[in-house]
């Protein structure tokens, strides 16, 4: 079991991340996503209709498993993941990391995550699957 204590609804420590436009460019480029909604404003405005470049769905997704590698602290791992996207994120936003020990049975435990925006708005949704070393 890990040294910190686990229970059923209790929180993982809150993480607040903002992308900018290197992180984004430098994303992409690693993902091979050439879709020009996070690197070309312009076209982004003009032809896409968004006010700001977008942060990657799989960016978030990213984010969220970070969060919950870094709560482990190398005293588990994560054996499953899955997410999904509700709300665009735009470039500048502060997204609001926050999770939950939805269930835990010795060793194992479900944890529910979701990234906000500072209006309340929920971004990405998830759940984590993690076994304790």
């Amino acid at each position: 079991m890990p040294s910190f204590n686990i229970r059923e609804g209790g929180a993982l420590p809150r993480r607040d991340f903002k992308a900018d436009t290197v992180q984004l460019f430098l994303y992409n480029a690693a993902i091979w996503n050439p879709h020009r909604i996070h690197y070309d404003l312009s076209y982004t405005q003009e032809h896409e209709g968004h006010p700001q470049l977008l942060i990657d769905g799989p960016l978030q997704g990213d984010w969220l498993t970070q969060m919950v590698e870094e709560w482990l602290d190398g005293e588990g791992e994560l054996t499953a993941f899955r997410y999904s996207n509700r709300q665009a994120a735009y470039i500048g936003e502060v997204l609001i990391a926050e999770g939950r020990v939805t269930s835990c049975d010795g060793m194992v435990a479900e944890l529910s995550l979701c990234l906000t925006k500072q209006d309340g708005i929920t971004t990405t949704v998830a759940v984590a699957n993690v076994r304790f070393t």
